[in-house]
């Protein structure tokens, strides 16, 4: 039984590739794959996404080289400005995705004009950029297609100059060879983001295909002291860290974002999921729950909530 106001999943029907960033203006900032625009929803509360105060922020000139294929955008806050990263191609396959970014220099970033930035001239093409701050340096994170052996994706890091600028050496941190890796027809491994605690730095990422019932997240682990750009410096688990629940009727679980209650006591995955295996990714639906923290301290992202479970709102609302 659960004591006080409660809420059901999902909390934004057909919303995938969901990004939350819990800003010091006391707001959420949500996004999500509209394919074709970016939209970005303001909200006071997690549970109320989908009420939000909503912008159409960027529109592609149509027919241009990143007018197609909108995927997967994260806004964020670097160097006092607002950053959004995002996915595009003009319509072929992968060999022509590549991340594109753009600023705001406007306190509130419902506010002002995003200026267009560039696209990210990464080694091989890729989707899913995400920006991980160690020290006083940017890196850049992303899922780069190749054959590792078998054709997918793979994750890389690159040191950055600024936040629109790579620099450096392009090194792998994972590649998808485990067969929970593998599931739906590729080998994938995507989505990575960052989530920091008990003096270690988390790179959680999602594995084999979003159409897959098995579309799950991995993890990687660093102490915080170590070099990012060392793959030895990470550590693999051999185990998904979140996946599918039959029983609850929530499948594909995946490409995630971590935020905390509007109080700052408790830690929240944001995530997609589907209802049922083998339906349409059309479905994909934005789900929220409160995770805790292992012994070892290590995150326990615990098991997917069926749409039936009334859960606690987040602390503060």
């Amino acid at each position: 039984m659960v004591n006080g106001p409660t809420f059901n999943n999902p909390i934004v029907e057909q919303a995938a590739d969901p990004w939350v960033w819990k800003h010091t203006d006391g707001y959420y900032y949500f996004m999500s794959t509209k394919r074709d625009h970016l939209e970005l929803t303001q909200s006071a509360t997690l549970t109320g996404l989908a009420e939000g105060r909503k912008k159409t922020i960027w529109t592609p000139e149509p027919g241009g080289r990143y007018s197609h294929n909108l995927w997967a955008p994260e806004i964020h806050r670097l160097d006092n400005k607002w950053y959004i990263y995002f996915t595009a191609n003009d319509g072929g396959g992968d060999e022509s995705r590549q991340i594109c970014v753009l600023e705001n220099a406007e306190a509130d970033p419902m506010e002002g004009q995003w200026a267009w930035k560039g696209a990210l001239p990464t080694p091989v093409p890729g989707l899913d950029g995400t920006v991980m701050t160690a020290g006083n340096q940017h890196y850049f994170l992303y899922a780069g297609y190749g054959h590792f052996p078998d054709y997918g994706s793979a994750i890389y890091i690159m040191r950055m100059s600024n936040p629109w600028t790579l620099a450096g050496d392009h090194v792998l941190l994972t590649a998808p060879t485990l067969s929970w890796e593998k599931q739906g027809g590729m080998a994938i491994n995507e989505g990575p983001v960052i989530l920091r605690r008990n003096g270690r730095i988390f790179m959680v990422y999602s594995a084999s295909t979003t159409w897959s019932e098995d579309y799950s997240l991995g993890m990687l682990t660093m102490e915080e002291n170590g070099d990012p750009m060392d793959p030895e410096s990470w550590t693999k688990s051999m185990q998904p860290v979140f996946c599918k629940s039959v029983e609850n009727g929530v499948y594909a679980t995946g490409h995630n974002s971590f935020t905390q209650s509007p109080d700052g006591k408790e830690d929240w995955i944001v995530y997609h999921a589907l209802p049922a295996p083998g339906v349409e990714t059309a479905l994909r639906s934005t789900r929220i729950q409160k995770f805790g923290w292992k012994p070892d301290g290590t995150p326990d992202f615990g098991v997917p909530a069926g749409e039936s479970d009334a859960l606690a709102k987040p602390s503060g609302e």
